[in-house]
């Protein structure tokens, strides 16, 4: 399946100038983008380094994308592209990671239970880890959605020995030559902190701020934060097993710098 198969470019990504991209997945999520613009542009006047953010609509079905277009119009720091199809929060979390030239990469979830300031907290420590990652400290969400994201996460850690609390976190900061080297697979953004090890990449957790969601439904239900998790783990151990990971000591390119 090819690129254009899967989704539009829009706009041309134009990062070079910024060294951190805050990538912004949304589907349907109308209620929630103008606090977005507001919360985002609010974090680039403090942003700990010189930032952007790119939306990556996967096929959103109500107002997002008119909203997306409009956003970006007014502020020269927000891109976008446009998935053809829903293709789910892997999709594009990794779209994402294609398409950016800054030298950090990071997302946070469009519904805003993570605070866009907290990136800097993230971004105090990434120039020794190639993976910083929040941890929902005092998480706001029913007991339910609560109670099976602690089962899953300890699944997924028996599975990959990643040690972390929280992948689930829509709250990260990586370093983007590793991000464009995860493989594309469903439920990818479960196992950020794995793919990184697999590239003998360091990662970091930090507890980060969390709030009630403000507006929209959630896209995500009891079962498929199990069984879905479980699923992947699996999927997960035979990459493991076939990962090929390489280090280039010289070229001939280098040899003429």
């Amino acid at each position: 399946m090819q690129k254009n198969d899967i989704f539009v470019p829009i706009n041309t990504i134009n990062c070079m100038k910024n060294k951190f991209t805050i990538i912004v997945p949304v589907y349907n999520e109308e209620e929630n983008l103008e606090r977005v613009e507001t919360e985002l542009s609010n974090y680039l006047k403090v942003a700990a380094v010189p930032s952007s953010v790119l939306f990556v609509n996967d096929g959103s079905q109500d107002t997002s994308q008119a909203i997306i277009e409009e956003i970006c119009k007014r502020n020269g720091d927000f891109e976008f592209i446009l998935f053809k199809e829903n293709r789910g929060l892997s999709a594009a979390i990794k779209a994402g990671f294609d398409h950016v030239e800054s030298e950090l990469v990071g997302y946070i979830d469009s519904d805003l239970q993570t605070a866009p300031e907290d990136f800097n907290l993230l971004l105090e420590h990434i120039d020794s880890y190639e993976l910083v990652t929040g941890v929902r400290a005092n998480r706001k969400d029913s007991f339910v959605k609560n109670m099976s994201s602690k089962i899953a996460n300890g699944i997924r850690r028996t599975f990959t020995h990643d040690g972390m609390d929280d992948t689930g976190c829509p709250l990260k900061v990586i370093k983007t030559e590793y991000a464009k080297r995860i493989p594309m697979f469903r439920g990818l953004h479960r196992f950020l902190p794995a793919m990184i090890m697999l590239q003998n990449g360091r990662i970091l957790q930090i507890p980060v701020q969390h709030f009630p969601r403000m507006a929209g439904t959630a896209k995500f239900g009891v079962w498929n934060r199990l069984l879905g998790p479980l699923m992947d783990c699996f999927a997960y151990l035979w990459m493991k097993k076939k990962y090929i990971n390489y280090s280039i000591e010289k070229s001939s390119k280098q040899s003429l710098i």
